[in-house]
């Protein structure tokens, strides 16, 4: 009886201890681990490397969750077997009364605690899970193979699940951050404009060449205000000939024209280039980094398939809605 009793117990609390980590693991703050682990603690980084190979965790889980759920089995039956030898009835009927005693103490009030302080209780028994992770490996291997086997066979990689899981994660720190004042409404704008642009091409928001209003090295700086003010323009590309086709090569600010005192263009800033599938956060900080107002875009063959400026691309972050991980 006490040996039934002690399987029970056991496999009721792997059970417990299995399906809160999992719950934790989904809501523990990575920004703390990342700390943590530069101070040098070790169970953070281990935590941490979990968190970039989800699929070992996965798999640590649901062996732990499985031999949790044979141990409770094996009690039952063996419960069955000593008080109930004959009953096949007692058979059926005692796993449907435990089932609610197994549901409440072995997954809902584990998850609810981990959901509610997942950072405490993962730093508690971080170094009980590296032990069972270690002891699980050959067998979390061979589902990982498994994995990577459905992966090529699906084509998902689990980039896709990590990215989504840090994406969600910082949305959740801006919210937070906007609750308690620590952000306000123009820096979570900005924040949210950054994710909603981040997987878009620059080529989403670049102007076609064909569609730019552009000047020549030569051209009369009156003649270009005046067309400038009627288009509002900042900045006016600056092309020449080649042939039959027509390059941009440079660009001129209206208020340097504005300010000179020269009659013709002579001379212009560079024109960097950003190419077609580079995302418009990737051009943005290029721009920035040059501190240049406009760069052609280049596809892959070197053809200019477009421009676009600096406040097209500041434009966009900040007419971004939301979108979904």
């Amino acid at each position: 009886m006490l040996f039934v009793f002690l399987i029970f117990t056991i496999g009721v609390l792997l059970s417990a201890f299995f399906s809160g980590s999992e719950t934790g693991f989904y809501r523990v703050t990575r920004v703390r681990l990342v700390l943590d682990g530069l101070g040098g603690d070790w169970l953070s980084r281990f935590l941490l490397f979990l968190t970039n190979h989800p699929a070992l965790f996965v798999a640590t889980t649901l062996i732990g969750n499985n031999v949790a759920n044979y141990m409770v089995s094996l009690a039952i039956v063996l419960f069955s077997h000593e008080f109930f030898p004959d009953s096949s009835a007692a058979e059926m009927a005692l796993p449907l009364i435990m089932a609610p005693f197994l549901f409440v103490y072995g997954e809902l009030l584990p998850k609810y605690f981990f959901y509610r302080a997942p950072n405490l209780l993962l730093r508690r028994t971080g170094w009980f899970f590296f032990l069972f992770t270690v002891l699980f490996a050959p067998c979390a291997a061979l589902l990982w193979l498994l994995g990577r086997a459905l992966q090529q066979l699906l084509g998902e990689s689990p980039e896709t699940v990590r990215l989504a899981l840090a994406r969600t994660e910082l949305e959740d720190f801006l919210e937070e951050g906007g609750e308690f004042g620590i952000l306000n409404r123009a820096q979570r704008r900005v924040a949210q404009g950054v994710f909603g642009v981040s997987n878009r091409r620059v080529t989403t928001i670049a102007t076609p060449i064909s569609r730019v209003w552009t000047a020549k090295i030569g051209s009369k700086v009156n003649n270009i205000l005046r067309v400038a003010k009627r288009k509002q323009l900042s900045v006016i590309p600056i092309v020449q000939q080649d042939g039959k086709r027509t390059i941009p090569v440079g660009y001129v600010r209206v208020c340097d024209l504005y300010m000179g005192d020269g009659e013709e263009i002579l001379n212009y800033h560079p024109l960097p280039e950003i190419t077609a599938n580079d995302s418009c956060i990737s051009a943005l900080t290029r721009l920035q980094g040059t501190g240049e107002l406009m760069a052609k875009v280049v596809s892959r063959a070197g053809v200019v398939v477009g421009i676009v400026t600096m406040q097209q691309l500041q434009r966009s972050i900040l007419d971004a809605k939301k979108q979904p991980a």
